[in-house]
């Protein structure tokens, strides 16, 4: 019989500043994403820290006496790992590393990090390698020692430490290799995508962990990969699904989040190109998160990043079974009501009616309203296929309930 292995979570800190642009609620926010991806990268996060500072300190980002309490408990506590929430810059990282002695982290590297445990096809392996490789290169100096010191767990996943020890030189000429390698795997997606024919596209999108996989997998009676984790699904997957008589082509991509990573969404733009070249885009939002407006502001703003804010658009507010609100007593006359207390229809009412009929409410998971869910999307697809192929109208009936 064979043992259950459990996972040796690393012990991790996490670091967060309030300033002009971050106030202490933001923060807390942000840090809660973040301990969400430490645990998604395999990491245990013990304690938090937050400074208000308006400039950050050059050399340690955060001040010189937070410095002295952190570096306390990370000896008291056995720290293998502090994750700082803003990307640090290559003399900060060094630094904090000399002081600390341990695994030294920022936001864009526990992502990238991620990014490598996910990245299962040969494309999406190259595109996190590019990503590092472009992270890395300005921290050569001092990094490497430290990773001599310390193997494995989070972080440490990547190219390797002699390649990147050896010369500046051979690093650029990688960068150079992968970037030729990725534009000749983009010529050949782009001939894929041009031999599907004259199928209509439709694309998931949303923010990391709204529910696009299993919607996807409901949708189209497949097993993609989904899991209650962060960027579980990183390679973007296509299926050929139908509804009533009408075939389309069904995508589901990598999830977005605050603060990607520049070097991700350089990287990450062939495989976008399934969004740039779609028809339609169902934005995917989990509505039972406390911040979905802020996510649906993050993720309208990488589309409009690629060039696809115009798009046609139906929004999905996806998992209506986990959503909770707060009540107020009718005695209550001194609670203020805010959006905690709203109720599903009085979300409804606000401004979710300007997407008029082109807002839906589900849950992919318990299959909730999925009836409407096909529905709309077979209108949506069929308006596009006639006005497409005006020809082949007589197919097509106005609504999918004739069948």
């Amino acid at each position: 019989m064979l043992e259950q292995k459990e996972i040796d979570y690393e012990r991790t800190v996490l670091i967060g500043v309030v300033n002009r642009d971050q106030t202490e609620e933001k923060v807390k926010e942000y840090l809660d994403e973040l301990e969400f991806l430490t645990y998604t990268a395999g990491g245990e996060v013990f304690k938090r820290f937050t400074q208000k500072i308006d400039v950050p300190n050059p050399k340690t980002y955060i001040g010189s006496g937070k410095m002295k309490d952190v570096e306390a408990y990370v000896e008291e506590h056995k720290i293998g790992c502090v994750v700082f929430d803003d990307e640090l810059s290559p003399a900060q990282q060094r630094n904090i590393e000399k002081q600390l002695r341990c695994k030294i982290l920022d936001r864009t590297l526990l992502i990238l990090d991620i990014f490598s445990q996910r990245a299962q096809t040969s494309y999406a392996r190259t595109q996190v390698e590019l990503a590092q490789y472009e992270y890395l290169l300005p921290r050569l100096t001092g990094l490497w020692t430290h990773l001599e010191r310390q193997k494995g767990g989070i972080g440490m996943r990547g190219p390797g430490e002699t390649e990147i020890e050896t010369d500046r030189r051979i690093v650029r000429d990688r960068i150079s290799l992968l970037k030729k390698k990725l534009l000749k795997i983009d010529r050949q997606m782009e001939t894929q995508r041009g031999n599907r024919g004259a199928l209509v596209r439709v694309a998931l999108v949303g923010y990391t962990n709204v529910g696009k996989s299993t919607l996807m997998n409901v949708v189209s009676k497949s097993e993609v990969f989904a899991e209650n984790k962060l960027f579980a699904t990183l390679d973007t997957t296509v299926r050929k699904v139908v509804i009533g008589n009408l075939p389309f082509l069904l995508s589901d991509t990598v999830g977005f989040i605050r603060k990607l990573p520049t070097q991700l969404v350089e990287s990450f733009k062939g495989t976008l190109d399934e969004v740039r070249e779609a028809d339609l885009l169902l934005h995917v939002v989990d509505i039972s998160h406390p911040q979905f407006e802020e996510h649906i502001a993050s993720v309208n703003k990488i589309l409009g990043e690629i060039g696809s804010s115009d798009k046609k658009t139906i929004m999905v507010f996806n998992k209506i079974d986990q959503y909770e609100h707060e009540t107020i007593e009718e005695d209550d006359l001194i609670t203020e009501k805010t959006e905690i207390h709203y109720t599903l229809n009085e979300w409804r009412q606000t401004w979710m009616r300007k997407v008029g009929d082109r807002a839906l409410f589900i849950s992919a998971l318990n299959k909730d309203n999925l009836d409407e869910f096909r529905k709309r999307v077979y209108d949506e697809v069929r308006d596009i296929h006639v006005t497409r192929f005006p020809y082949n109208n007589f197919l097509y009936p106005e609504h999918l309930d004739e069948y």
